[in-house]
């Protein structure tokens, strides 16, 4: 069961890393249908099948590279749904042997919820609310497998190191903020606002004169929401949020980190401070490179997954001072 739920985070990080890539390189209706392809469980690929599968979508015209990146997502998504399932059975066959089972459940109802959220994604269009949801049900998923990872692993920091454990509501307070700061990256990226500001360090011209916050967290009533549907002045206070959030996150997830760093007297906390700064200040390095770059898909695609590798430095950083120490 260790090794399966390994392999399961393992697989969860490989698919928000080809969610991102799907969306950046919008992918996101490359099938427009849920969960094959124009009718079919691969790419259709002879001329006869094309012709078939375009004149049941005529308003989607077949691409097979935005096809076929859609369906490698699928397929690994699918494989880790069944790894997850399989992970819920072992739960129940160890039950005797003190083997979590409410936290292999949930995670099972989870990616049955995920799942559905990937068929509304397609179906409603891509529907920003539906693609934020889906895109932080996968990292809530990759977070819970995390958590049953760590709950499965039997270490203990010994004596345990009463000088942090005032800083248990701190590091809670800074998940907190790190799941807010991912919400509004994925509105923003949902929204597809990422380059509604090209300048450092806020945005170009009068900015401050177009804020219009009721209308960038709303949602229009659009037909399809691919390439976004909101105005210019909505899409820029999206990205404007994202970006002063970001700075609050590395100001206090910095000042949290060295904080736990003087204070502890464990080496196991003071490797997994300097761990999460140094994620941190890579993040932030990804997502000014974002701006300065217009957006390079490579460097989008690893501020997805670098956000998924700092909430699980969080996530290990909370376990430890609440359940190690």
């Amino acid at each position: 069961m260790r090794n399966l739920v390994k392999v399961s985070i393992f697989l969860a990080l490989v698919v928000i890393v080809l969610g991102a890539y799907t969306r950046l390189s919008d992918s996101g209706l490359g099938c427009p249908d849920w969960p094959g392809c124009y009718g079919h469980m691969v790419v259709p690929k002879a001329d006869d099948a094309i012709a078939r599968a375009e004149s049941a979508f005529p308003d989607r015209p077949l691409e097979a590279r935005k096809a076929w990146i859609e369906m490698v997502h699928r397929y690994f998504a699918g494989t880790l749904g069944l790894l997850i399932l399989a992970i819920a059975i072992l739960a129940i066959k160890n039950r005797r042997q003190h083997t979590p089972v409410k936290l292999p459940f949930l995670i099972l109802l989870l990616v049955i919820f995920q799942a559905a959220l990937g068929m509304w994604t397609v179906t409603m269009n891509l529907l920003p609310v539906v693609v934020m949801g889906h895109l932080l049900g996968g990292f809530t998923l990759l977070s819970l497998l995390f958590l049953l990872h760590l709950r499965l692993k039997p270490y203990r920091i010994p004596g345990g190191d009463p000088r942090v454990r005032r800083f248990g509501k701190y590091a809670l307070l800074g998940l907190a903020i790190l799941v807010i700061q991912i919400a509004l990256g994925g509105w923003t990226s949902a929204n597809y606002a990422a380059l509604a500001c090209t300048e450092l360090p806020v945005c170009e011209g009068a900015w401050y004169e177009k804020l219009n916050f009721s209308g960038a967290f709303s949602v229009p009533e659009a037909d399809n929401y691919e390439f976004g549907a909101h105005p210019y002045d909505e899409r820029m206070t999206m990205h404007i949020v994202h970006r002063f959030g970001a700075l609050v996150t590395f100001i206090y997830l910095c000042w949290l980190g060295v904080r736990l760093y003087t204070a502890a007297i464990s080496d196991r906390i003071k490797n997994q401070s300097v761990v999460m700064i140094s994620v941190l200040v890579l993040q932030i390095g990804l997502g000014v490179s974002n701006v300065v770059f217009s957006l390079p898909i490579v460097v989008a695609v690893a501020h997805n997954a670098v956000a998924a590798l700092l909430l699980l430095t969080l996530i290990l950083l909370n376990y430890t001072l609440y359940r190690k120490t």
